[in-house]
């Protein structure tokens, strides 16, 4: 970020008065994990709504907050149906299986955000704002895919998060996995590192990408035919093989 663009960014902090109360709204999170992803299809949403079931389920404190502007569906894991986030001088997240649960999806309600620019940022700016998190040991955000406004407005106003790169052995994933790397080092950012998802067969593609980028390689995750019968349902999700071995990578890499 160059002196202009900082000079910017002080302009728009000093004017809007919601910046300043996000850095409240977290003041009681221990830790904020951003799980990213070069391009959509990876499993990013399963993995971070995965994840935060087992912290829960191992007894910590957890939140999830699904950011996903463009197809949010942490709620379609997670089979939320009538329960509501409470008002209370700003928005408290109802307790889904466990886990305190925000999404943007409480405001899309199944259909499309066209946002565009500066109304993306105020979205998240405004959501981020209301969001009155209870103490928690862990947040898990559900970012969206790529490397555009949202993922840098996340970096921007939440500087105490790390992101968790997704990816799955495919030259697509990795090509735009690379890219997302190169931004998050640019930025200074902090990465917890990179999980290879729905690995079908061994392969060295991606541990060799994470030693080439300087990120750290949690582990793999299996591609799990059972997965898809067991989204809604997150007692059996926690059964699959995925999420048996998710919880190896988690416990060692989380806390």
């Amino acid at each position: 970020m160059d002196r202009e663009d900082r000079g910017e960014k002080m302009r728009i902090e000093s004017l809007d008065p919601r910046i300043s109360v996000i850095s409240r709204r977290f003041a009681n999170v221990r830790k904020i994990i951003a799980v990213m992803s070069g391009k959509g299809g990876v499993g990013k949403t399963l993995v971070a709504t995965t994840s935060a079931l087992i912290l829960a389920k191992e007894g910590h404190k957890v939140g999830l907050l699904d950011l996903d502007m463009h197809g949010p569906s942490c709620h379609i894991v997670l089979n939320v149906q009538a329960l509501m986030p409470r008002e209370e001088k700003g928005i408290i997240p109802p307790q889904v299986h466990g886990v305190r649960f925000m999404s943007i999806e409480y405001y899309a309600r199944g259909s499309p955000l066209p946002l565009r620019g500066s109304e993306v940022s105020n979205a998240i700016l405004e959501l981020l704002a209301i969001t009155r998190w209870p103490s928690l040991d862990y947040l898990i955000i559900d970012m969206p895919p790529g490397t555009g406004d949202e993922v840098l407005d996340l970096l921007w106003l939440v500087k105490r998060s790390e992101a968790l790169i997704i990816c799955t052995p495919s030259k697509l994933a990795l090509s735009t996995v690379r890219r997302l790397a190169v931004l998050l080092k640019s930025l200074g950012a902090p990465i917890l590192g990179i999980i290879e998802n729905m690995r079908t067969e061994a392969t060295s593609l991606i541990t060799e990408l994470a030693e080439e980028s300087g990120i750290r390689y949690l582990g793999w995750t299996p591609y799990d035919p059972n997965v898809e019968k067991c989204i809604g349902d997150p007692r059996k999700l926690l059964m699959t093989d995925f999420a048996k071995k998710l919880a190896e990578i988690v416990m060692s890499s989380m806390r």
